[in-house]
């Protein structure tokens, strides 16, 4: 059974306490997780070197890639986990759990050996030139090849271990390697240590990442007489009820992911144009942007449950001070965010590089993927609710409209008309027209219309 704890907290527990114990410790994990992505960065950047740092910017579409497994079978399950929960259903909970956990073992498994096979062509798609391929290809290595097995068991760990309301235990098991990665990024790095540049940045992501798996397995092991997480692959079949539910939401998420990784390939193609100084550029100011963007993010993800819960439950009012309470402390949030870091662009951007060029690059992009900040963060808490619902088909209008329809022909028009540096302004035109979409949306959700599912 579902331990009487998370039903209360889903049920009884006033919202505000119970969105602040669900999101708090699901934002501190996200924070964790985006740090080291710029841990990465910054020792990389230490090395002074931009073809280093470019090699990491370039790669970063094939790690982003990981999310479409990890939305498919983590989004996807959760979802589904959180829904049967709301109706009662732990059985069917416990075959979800095991059915969502090793179809993603299964497509890592084969994303990975693609990624080693098709190395070189993948290399030279991702944008890498004569100069950068050697050191883009050598992280590709670690951090793909070798990592997604680990990277996209430990999101998926942790979706499913937070869709019960655990978001404590969810948030300590990806922390766990984000925190080793920081520590192993100097040590393989770095000259005084092994001295790999940016490929040990991918070795230190790939053994990180190993660690937070087996906390995870250990986890389930102790708590599997009080738990509905089951990875016991005795229990792994195929339900068609389950499949449908957990595909659902899942396909359009992992969707909705691929054409993130697309819009990204967009985006370094045309910034290698202008040479590897403005592709680390480029990367350093989408990495600071992502720091607040995923406070957002792991705001809406850490309410999704809740939301499932109650939806499934029909007690919509529950649902929607929820998600009202959430959305309002995340826009003054990002609204303080974006005036502060505009105002200190520069040093911000300072801070992961040395190379006057870059940091003068930097600082101007920067401003440009802040300002999309408020809109994203009512976009994707409006994505976060679809998706908890099993309104997966929502979901899927929003990516294409985001990337489709609106920012990549964006960044085509605004790189024509304001050379280079009107890029970094293309999301913040796609996010503001999908806010506006959002907003009309979310509230037929958070009224209970039967027709927004």
């Amino acid at each position: 059974m579902t331990p009487k704890s998370n039903t209360a907290l889903f049920e009884n527990t006033p919202v505000s306490s119970a969105v602040i114990k669900l999101a708090v410790p699901t934002i501190i994990s996200s924070l964790v997780m985006v740090i080291y992505n710029l841990a990465d960065t910054y020792f990389v950047g230490i090395l002074n070197d931009p073809v280093q740092t470019a090699a990491v910017t370039l790669a970063a579409p094939l790690l982003l890639a990981f999310n479409a497994v990890n939305n498919l079978f983590g989004v996807g399950t959760s979802s589904a986990m959180s829904r049967l929960l709301g109706r009662g259903e732990t059985e069917a909970v416990k075959d979800c759990s095991a059915f969502g956990f090793y179809c993603a073992l299964v497509c890592a498994v084969l994303y990975a050996s693609a990624t080693g096979v098709l190395q070189e062509p993948l290399v030279n798609l991702l944008g890498a030139g004569a100069d950068s391929f050697s050191a883009t290809a050598a992280y590709m290595k670690w951090a793909v090849s070798f990592g997604a097995v680990p990277s996209i068991l430990n999101v998926v760990f942790a979706f499913l271990v937070r869709s019960e309301g655990n978001s404590v235990h969810a948030s300590i098991g990806t922390m766990s390697g984000c925190l080793l990665n920081i520590i192993l990024d100097p040590v393989f790095i770095l000259p005084w240590g092994f001295d790999m540049g940016a490929a040990g940045a991918g070795l230190a992501t790939f053994l990180s990442n190993c660690v937070a798996c087996l906390y995870f397995v250990g986890l389930l092991f102790i708590r599997r007489r009080s738990t509905c997480v089951c990875i016991d692959i005795r229990r792994f079949s195929f339900q068609k009820t389950i499949a449908a539910d957990i595909f659902g939401v899942g396909v359009p998420a992992a969707v909705q992911n691929l054409l993130n990784v697309t819009g990204m390939t967009v985006f370094n193609n045309f910034a290698t144009a202008y040479g590897s100084q403005v592709v680390a550029a480029m990367g350093i100011a989408q990495k600071i942007q992502m720091v607040p963007l995923q406070v957002a993010m792991g705001a809406a993800q850490g309410i999704m449950p809740f939301v499932g819960y109650n939806y499934a439950s029909k007690n919509y009012k529950r649902m929607s001070e929820a998600v009202m309470y959430l959305l309002g402390r995340a826009l003054a949030l990002m609204a303080v965010v974006v005036i502060g870091c505009s105002m200190f662009s520069g040093g911000l951007v300072g801070l992961f590089i040395k190379t006057e060029p870059v940091v003068e690059y930097g600082s101007r992009f920067l401003i440009g993927f802040l300002l999309a900040l408020p809109f994203m963060c009512v976009d994707y808490t409006t994505v976060g609710v679809f998706q908890a619902i099993g309104a997966g088909k929502k979901s899927l209008l929003f990516a294409f409209l985001r990337k489709i329809a609106l920012e990549i022909p964006a960044l085509v028009a605004l790189n024509y008309l304001v050379p280079l540096y009107g890029m970094p302004y293309a999301s913040m035109c796609a996010e503001l027209i999908l806010a506006a979409v959002s907003a009309v949306m979310l509230r037929k959700v958070l009224r209970g219309d039967a027709k927004a599912q």
